[in-house]
């Protein structure tokens, strides 16, 4: 990712929503040798934020509601959360929860993409975002994996004024041309109709394959064994034992 803070319209933060916060905190421990610390207070409901050193690098929450799954939420930073949630209705998608007020640390909404994709906005008040980037254990890509492509380039340049670089199988989200993610199309032979579209999170790490060796071991599973894309990264596609998907990929092969 050739973003190494949040700034508007990029990928500012990582949160997962887990069955199990204790489990989840140990495995990525474990994983990515992060530091939890869980909100004290009643009113957080066990918002946990990961540290690397003393920068916070994502958030693990209980779920929520009946029915959510387990599962890794990607938040781009806006501006003005109000504003930006009308523009997801207006260009076909729809707004779940808020905008709204969390303490004094921002706003935030949850939405949908047209194709059924969850998403978040974050409008920064007392905290910005992620505190590093690209860097072992921190966030460094996000991709969408979606079945209808064409419609969710048209919305998300809409409502981010995203930029677009394509090449033959892979399109590259950026902002003013840095990019920081990307779009693969979901087809029915690698993702059965019962898998929805979403934002799959990549973390930087130092070796992949023993990135996946650990996630196995600690009771996750290798959706996609370590692999070296054509001119990109080597990366793999892990799921952890509450059945969160995310990706890794080296460190230093971002572009």
């Amino acid at each position: 990712m050739k973003l190494d803070a949040p700034v508007p319209g990029g990928p500012c933060w990582a949160e997962l929503g887990t069955s199990d916060l204790q489990a989840a905190k140990r495995f990525y421990a474990e994983l990515f040798g992060w530091r939890a610390e869980t909100d004290p207070r009643q009113e957080a409901g066990g918002y946990t934020v990961a540290h690397l050193g003393e920068a916070a690098v994502a958030a693990l929450t209980p779920l929520y509601q009946k029915g959510q799954p387990c599962a890794w939420n990607v938040s781009f930073a806006v501006t003005d959360a109000d504003v930006s949630a009308r523009l997801v209705t207006e260009a076909g998608g729809k707004v779940l929860v808020g905008p709204m007020d969390v303490f004094d640390v921002g706003r935030f909404v949850v939405a949908l993409d047209p194709g059924g994709a969850a998403f978040q906005l974050w409008q920064a008040r007392a905290f910005p975002g992620a505190g590093l980037f690209n860097a072992p254990g921190s966030l460094g890509w996000v991709e969408l994996l979606t079945r209808d492509p064409d419609r969710a380039e048209t919305f998300y340049t809409t409502v981010f004024g995203w930029t677009v670089s394509s090449s033959e199988n892979y399109l590259q989200w950026g902002v003013g041309g840095a990019d920081f993610g990307g779009m693969i199309r979901m087809d029915d032979e690698k993702f059965p109709p019962e898998v929805p579209p979403h934002w799959l999170p990549y973390f930087a790490v130092a070796d992949v394959d023993a990135s996946a060796a650990t996630a196995t071991e600690a009771g996750g599973t290798a959706l996609m064994e370590p692999t070296s894309v054509p001119d990109g990264p080597r990366i793999a596609v892990l799921r952890d034992p509450q059945g969160a998907a995310f990706g890794v990929y080296r460190a230093g092969d971002e572009g």
